[in-house]
Order: structure tokens, then C-alpha cells, then sequence
């Protein structure tokens, strides 16, 4: 009985691709039938594709191919559709960590196989494409028999809108562009691309698994809804294949958010990464200057051994060491093995063992390639060092694409972890072939660049620089003193609540979640730094619970000892929140609600809070007053 429906199934999957017209059109749709891409080849050759979800056309037919430096373009006349070929899948995916544990793999697949007139240019293309339940991709590959190559030539994908929506940009160490009408946009932008389509349906474009060429970078002209590729693909050749072009598609934006859709895109880990464990993380920057009791926190041995302590004892995973430990970063006779602290880091590592700490060092793009990079990430490995937070990459775009990919492969070689910061290239999914690359500074980190961000910041990079994969924003900062402070590098107060900075650590998805501020200010307030600790990852779920682009988020992950925590943040307006708990299994839960304090506000009463505890079940919901800028912590333990 199985198999006579199997065969009804693909019988109906494989009656979607038949031509319905001359123009030879292919149709795949997603397993749950929500999204459908059509490719249509046109009688002078052109290729085009579109897309529909839930029965609307987000995208009308949008030119593909490539084009030589003549403008000679690919597919073109004379090009015909000599075979197409479907698949079904429906696999699970089970990474090393992640925003939970078990990630179903389902999709449809649709190959294109095209051929050219035999001229001296490329004359064989395939078009690789899959529908999942959350989007579509596609991508470009020429096979095995193609015996000519193609420099230097750009790509004609584009993005023809159907209607003037609204989006939002990454836009590197600054604010989001955005709200901005498509109309509006004029220049280039870079992903990742959030597209309100309508009160329910929401879009994000970007791309995976990006082996050659530049990263993703889209160009639009006013007036217009309609974008397109102009980021350079590299030789086509033999072999070459492009990136995934991404659309993700949901309901909420809460959707693009929770979506898996880009580490699918990419290959599984090769080697055992068993030894990656992601976690919480304090970190030495900020810290610098602070004044507590009589001590003056540094970046030094020191303090770095107050952070140690603290971090084992609260069960906090990493201490993070940045910039100048070996020397002045950017000076080129800094050697990052030898210089300065280095005998002081060595013993740090060997303290940190001991307490159960590990020590990620930092390394400037100066001495990272000034010495070989193989000696010096081996030295780390071999030293004990738990990963590396890698600044001020140089090149071209491409360029620090393939820098990025060979350090995070030198380091999963010794047993690493990485962060890259300081306009890192945008993740494409690495973390599922690489579970070491935990996270990048993909964002408008929190204290960064002698700015700070305003709330309707992070509400809005978390529905659009998140959707991209793990980044570091370092939130959590307890000091929130209105004037400015003794630290060093970064005294400017925080526009932000206690509350809320709490929150967002939990709500930011990264592998190394890393907290800015003094072991003093986060004994401060035991209710946030249980909230803290109780991050334990890797998680065994997460789930976007509610939110508006620009306007709040609500974020529910499980810890893998079984606990729930749930954060919430809101922009510079004041909210009231009703979050069911029908996430939870049966049974009743102990409900610790830790929210903002009678009048407190961003800029003017940061640090005032309240706790409660409640016995409540899955069935009740947890009401909750959000300050302006503000949010709230809430832990569920199973009674």
C-alpha cells in the first residue's frame, strides 16, 4: 500500500515538469504545494524564472545566464532545453550545533540541461534548482563535458519584483537601510535583503555556499522594483558552479529567521567536529578601564584571571582576549607567537584548563599574513587556545573570501573555533560544512566603531543580518551609567535597558555569545545572570515566537538540559505582550519573569527591574510591559 501511494506522489511530481507550450516551460513546487518556481526557455533562447507563494506572484519572470565582456549572453539564440530531470527529498539533517538539534531536509529539485550553437564560447549550462517548504533556490553549474571557459563574465540574474514592497539591507557597521520602498532604492545594496511583501508574506534574498567570485552584491534604479546581480562570478569553466541564489519565503518574518534553508544549501562537515561546543563567552575589550572596589580592569594577566574565575563559576564557557596581546595590532613587527603577552597568554590557557575556561585569542589580518598563518594557527592549536577572533581582513571582496575559507579550514585542522570581525564577507552557511565558524561580526555590534546603536537596531538586523547565519553583536552590557564611563575604548552610555540587554544575548543566534561587561556589574543583578548562564548550547531548539521588522522580536530557545528561555525586546516605543507558552510540552512550569521596572527607560531609567515567579502550563500565556528600548527574560523550568 506504501508504494502504490509513493507512486501516485511521484507520478504527481513528475506531471508538474511536463512542457505546456512550445516556449517549453518547467514548474516545481514545494513539498507542502506553498511555493512554486516556473522556468520558462522563450523560442530566441532567453531563460527566465518566477516565483509564487501562497498563490501570489512575488516575482515575474526575471531573466538568468551570463553575459562575456561583449555582451554576448548565455542562454541566447540558438540555445535549446536538451533534458531536464526531478527529485524528491526528504532527509534530516542533525548539525553539531545549531538553533536546534534536528533540522528536517525536505525539498523538490529540478535540473536544467542546456546547450549552445557551438561556438567557441560556453556551450553547456545547467540549471540546478530546489522548492522547500520556506524558499527557493537555484544555482548555475557547467558540466563535466564542457571543454571551453568563460573570465571575466557578469551575470544576468535579476529580482523583477511584482509589486513596489518594502525592504530592508545589511548595511556593514552601521543602522539597516530601511524601511525603504523598492521604487526608492537607487545604487547598490548588499544582502542580506528583507522584502515585506504584504501583512503576511515576507521575502529575504540572499545566497549560499559561495566557493568562487564575488559575495552577493544587488543594484536597483529608481523608479523600478526590479534588481539584479552585479557582483562578478569569476572563470566559467569545467566544473564551476555559482553560489545559490536564495529567496526564503514565510508568513512572518519570524520565518526567514528560524529558516535552515542556507546551511542546507551548503555540504556536509568532512572529519569529526565533535569538539566543537558553542557557548557563552566574556571578553576583554570593554572591560578595559573600568573601575570597581579599588580594582582597575585592564587588558591584562590580572584581570584576565578575574574573568576566568568568573566565567567558571558561573558556568560561562569562553574569555575572549582582543586586540594588542602580542604587540600593536596593526604594526607589522608584532609577531603574533612571540610578542608581548604571549607568555602571559600561555599561562592564561593552562589556568583556564583548570577552571573549565577556554581562551580564544585575537589576531589582526598584519600578522596573520605577515607570518605563515600555518605556523601560527598551529602554535594556538597546540598551545590550547579554544579559537581565534581574526580583524581587519583586507582585499577584495573575493579576496577575503577565499582568506576566510583557508583560516577557517587551518583551524578546524587545529581543533579551533572562529570569529571573523571588521566587514567580514556575509555567512553563506559555512557553519554546517565548518561547525568551528560560529560566528562573525555580520552587523552593527553593539559597542562598536565609537557608536552606539539605538533599539530600533537590533529589532530590525535580527530579521535581516540574522537571517544570514550566527553573528557576534556583543550585547549584555550592565553598565549602563547615563554619563560617560571609565572605560577606555568605548564610554558612551548604552541606549538600552538592563532588561533588554539580557534579552538580547538570547535572542542574538551565535556560537559564541559574547558579553561585554565586569564580573561586578552582572553580580549586580543574579535574576539576568542566571539568565545568562542558563544559555547552555548547543540548543535543542529555537523558535521566533513574534516580532515586526523594526518593531520587536520575541525569541524562544530550549538549552540542552531541557529548560526554556524566552526573550524579548522592543524599539524605542513602549509594548505590552501576550506570549503563549503553547511551545511547551504538558505539564506545569515554574515561569521566572524578569521585565522592566515601574518608568524605566532606555535613555533616562535603565536599570530598574522587576521579577516575579509563576507555576503556569502550556496552555497560559505570560503578559509582559516592555519599557521603551526595553524587554523582558523569562526561564521555564519543568516542575
Amino acid at each position: 500500500m506504501k508504494r502504490f501511494f509513493y507512486l501516485i506522489f511521484l507520478s504527481f511530481l513528475l506531471n508538474s515538469f511536463q512542457d505546456v507550450s512550445s516556449q517549453q516551460i518547467k514548474k516545481l513546487q514545494s513539498p507542502d504545494g506553498n511555493q512554486a518556481v516556473t522556468f520558462q526557455m522563450a523560442q530566441n533562447g532567453s531563460l527566465t524564472y518566477s516565483l509564487t507563494a501562497w498563490k501570489q506572484t512575488v516575482i515575474k519572470a526575471s531573466p538568468l545566464g551570463y553575459a562575456n565582456e561583449k555582451k554576448e549572453q548565455m542562454p541566447s539564440s540558438g540555445w535549446v532545453l536538451k533534458n531536464s530531470d526531478t527529485r524528491a527529498v526528504n532527509a534530516v539533517w542533525k548539525p553539531v550545533w545549531g538553533k536546534r538539534s534536528v533540522v528536517k531536509d525536505e525539498y523538490n529539485e529540478l535540473y536544467l540541461d542546456l546547450t549552445g550553437p557551438g561556438s567557441e564560447g560556453i556551450n553547456h549550462l545547467r540549471i540546478e534548482a530546489r522548492v522547500y517548504n520556506d524558499g527557493i533556490a537555484f544555482r548555475y553549474i557547467i558540466p563535466a563535458e564542457e571543454k571551453n571557459s568563460l573570465a571575466a563574465a557578469s551575470e544576468l540574474t535579476e529580482y523583477h519584483f511584482a509589486g513596489d514592497y518594502t525592504a530592508w539591507f545589511y548595511n556593514g557597521e552601521n543602522a539597516n537601510i530601511g524601511p525603504e520602498k523598492l521604487s526608492d532604492t537607487d545604487g547598490k545594496r548588499f544582502p542580506v535583503m528583507t522584502v515585506k511583501a504584504a501583512n503576511n508574506l515576507y521575502l529575504a534574498v540572499h545566497e549560499a555556499f559561495l566557493e568562487s567570485g564575488d559575495p552577493l552584491v544587488l543594484q536597483s534604479q529608481k523608479g523600478n522594483t526590479a534588481f539584479a546581480v552585479i557582483s562578478k562570478p569569476g572563470t566559467l569553466q569545467s566544473g564551476y558552479h555559482s553560489a545559490w541564489r536564495t529567496v526564503l519565503c514565510g508568513k512572518t518574518p519570524g520565518t526567514l529567521v528560524d529558516s535552515h534553508l542556507i546551511e542546507l544549501l551548503n555540504p556536509d562537515p568532512q572529519g569529526d567536529f565533535s569538539w566543537v561546543k558553542p557557548g557563552v563567552a566574556v571578553w576583554d575589550w570593554r572591560i578595559d578601564g573600568a573601575i570597581v572596589d579599588g580594582f582597575t580592569y585592564g587588558m591584562n594577566y590580572p584581570s584576565w584571571i578575574r574573568m576566568v574565575d568568573f566565567a567558571a563559576e558561573n558556568n560561562i564557557r569562553y574569555l575572549v582576549l582582543d586586540a594588542n596581546w602580542y604587540g600593536p595590532e596593526h604594526q607589522a613587527e608584532s609577531d603574533p607567537v612571540k610578542g608581548d603577552k604571549a607568555s602571559d597568554v600561555r599561562k592564561l590557557i593552562q589556568y583556564g584548563k583548570e577552571k573549565g575556561v577556554g581562551i580564544w585569542l585575537y589576531l589582526n589580518d598584519v600578522g596573520g599574513r605577515k607570518f605563515p598563518i600555518e605556523e601560527t594557527l598551529k602554535q594556538y592549536g597546540d598551545w590550547g587556545a579554544a579559537g581565534i577572533k581574526y580583524g581587519f581582513m583586507r582585499g577584495t571582496p573575493a579576496e577575503k573570501n577565499l582568506w576566510t575559507k583557508k583560516i577557517t579550514g587551518l583551524c578546524a585542522q587545529n581543533h579551533l573555533l572562529c570569529d571573523f570581525h571588521d566587514g567580514p564577507v556575509h555567512p553563506y552557511g559555512q557553519m554546517r560544512t565548518f561547525p568551528n565558524a560560529v560566528t562573525r561580526e555580520f552587523c552593527h555590534a553593539q559597542l562598536d566603531a565609537h557608536r552606539v546603536f539605538v533599539p530600533s537596531t537590533f529589532v530590525t538586523s535580527v530579521f535581516v543580518n540574522m537571517v544570514a547565519g550566527p553573528i557576534d553583536m556583543n550585547n549584555g552590557m550592565f553598565d549602563l551609567r547615563q554619563g560617560k564611563t571609565t572605560r577606555v575604548d568605548e564610554n558612551q552610555p548604552v541606549p538600552s535597558t538592563l532588561v533588554s540587554e539580557a534579552a538580547r544575548t538570547l535572542i542574538v543566534f551565535s556560537g559564541a555569545t559574547i558579553i561585554p561587561d565586569i564580573p561586578e556589574y552582572y553580580r549586580k543583578y543574579p535574576d539576568l545572570l542566571k539568565f545568562i548562564a542558563s544559555q547552555k548550547m548547543p540548543w535543542l531548539e529555537s523558535k521566533t515566537l513574534a516580532g515586526e521588522i523594526g518593531q520587536y522580536i520575541v525569541m524562544a530557545r530550549q538549552a540542552n538540559d531541557g529548560k526554556w528561555l524566552v526573550g524579548a525586546a522592543t524599539n524605542e516605543s513602549a509594548r505590552e505582550l501576550d506570549i503563549p507558552l503553547s511551545f511547551l510540552k504538558q505539564g506545569k512550569y515554574k515561569i521566572t519573569i524578569v521585565q522592566d521596572g515601574e518608568n524605566a527607560h532606555y535613555l533616562t531609567n535603565r536599570e530598574v527591574l522587576r521579577t516575579d515567579t509563576k507555576i503556569l502550563k502550556a496552555s497560559d500565556k505570560v503578559h509582559v510591559k516592555l519599557a521603551p528600548g526595553g524587554g523582558a527574560c523569562i526561564l521555564i523550568t519543568k516542575t
